[in-house]
């Protein structure tokens, strides 16, 4: 199948053709149809699919028909998501779609004063993270009544991060005649009570099981003591030093201890994480794309934002406490059409999240190193299945956003 038999203009065609888009992924040849007929569309699907474009190219279709201009304050489309960086990865692309419509994009650590007076003259795609924009519909500066479309990309991780209270206060300011569609890469028991609440009569689009990891992805967990794990990692590193690898954090300041022993071993390597500016993240970022800089080191705010074809190795250096997680953080290599690899390292206080994320995969985790530890050296709070209560989140977390 090719995108001129989904019924795509020639136009269109044509762009997604300079983009070295020839053919549809699966979610997008499956999505697309659906959504294109004006369809509610429920999609699940691996990271690094092409999910963007799946709910984008319908959308840059529906909105640019007709000669209908977004009014002063309102937005035409609003697409949701749950980190600035991902928001930022979804504007790129939708640039590539289309010149002809004006998409604004609205994420804290950017001067609100500057998207108030954007908005002002309306929007035709608003890419917004759910705390920013409630900001802005406090002061009035945005009208969601004659919103249409709605997108609502990586749903779980919004619910992971506690913007369900936004979500329920977006939501009804829109238009009641719309069509909504909802993507993620898992599909937690939270995210299907969600889409019951805001999808009508969906389309459900799934390409591959809920938690699977991408078949190119070949994963594999080293059990290692917390204190070992410094050594293990730069001695990892040394063996691919030419390729990107990004190296998961739980904490901030962890993120920031791990940088500096980095640098002492002799890596260029910068962090990303909620305490650093939205100026020195897309520094980094982009200092990471170019090659300048082969190891960034991150805290989920980046699980769901980085679209680096080349990034060879991810390393989970603490093991998330939400399983789901895992998924969207390995999803960051593999990606379109490459080969990638994943190690995580699992101290004796992690073994019980281990256990969570390989009931989600249903499969075991290969094991690299170590062995698995002895029940009598867990600790006891470890030996439970530790899952944190979703809860919302205050304003000043929100906006960390």
């Amino acid at each position: 199948m090719n995108f001129h038999e989904l019924g795509l203009g020639a136009r269109l065609v044509s762009r997604l053709e300079a983009l070295g888009l020839t053919a549809p992924t699966p979610v997008q040849a499956k999505a697309i149809p659906h959504a294109l007929q004006g369809r509610d569309i429920l999609g699940i699907a691996q990271t690094g699919t092409g999910k963007t474009a799946a709910f984008g190219i319908p959308l840059v279709v529906a909105l640019s028909k007709g000669q209908e201009k977004a009014a002063p304050k309102s937005a035409r489309g609003l697409i949701l998501a749950p980190t600035r960086e991902l928001a930022n990865q979804i504007v790129q692309s939708l640039q590539g779609l289309t010149a002809d419509l004006r998409i604004t994009l609205v994420v804290g650590g950017k001067s609100i004063n500057a998207q108030v007076q954007r908005l002002a003259h309306g929007t035709d795609i608003l890419v917004a993270t759910p705390g920013r924009l409630i900001d802005l519909m406090d002061r009035r500066a945005i009208n969601l009544g004659k919103t249409g479309f709605l997108v609502l990309d990586e749903a779980d991780q919004m619910l992971d991060i506690g913007f369900i209270h936004a979500l329920r206060r977006i939501a009804p300011m829109l238009g009641k005649d719309r069509q909504t569609m909802m993507f993620s890469a898992t599909m937690p028991k939270e995210m299907a009570d969600l889409s019951r609440d805001y999808l009508t009569d969906p389309v459900r689009v799934e390409v591959s099981p809920p938690g699977k990891v991408a078949d190119k992805v070949s994963h594999s967990v080293h059990f290692v003591a917390s204190e070992q794990k410094q050594g293990l990692l730069i001695e990892l590193l040394n063996g691919h030093r030419d390729d990107r690898a990004l190296v998961f954090s739980r904490t901030k300041h962890g993120a920031e201890r791990l940088i500096k022993q980095l640098d002492r071993a002799g890596f260029a390597a910068m962090s990303i994480h909620g305490n650093k500016s939205q100026g020195q993240r897309d520094r980094a970022i982009a200092a990471f794309k170019t090659g300048s800089v082969r190891v960034l080191v991150a805290t989920d705010v980046a699980a769901r934002g980085i679209d680096i074809p080349d990034v060879g190795h991810v390393y989970n250096y603490d093991l998330p406490n939400v399983p789901e997680t895992y998924v969207h953080r390995i999803g960051r290599t593999a990606r379109a059409g490459r080969d990638g690899r994943a190690i995580a390292f699992c101290a004796a206080d992690e073994v019980a999240e281990l256990k969570a994320i390989e009931k989600v995969l249903g499969t075991s985790v290969e094991i690299a190193g170590g062995r698995l530890w002895e029940r009598a050296q867990v600790a006891p709070h470890a030996q439970k299945t530790r899952r944190p209560r979703r809860r919302a989140v205050g304003r000043s977390q929100r906006l960390a956003a």
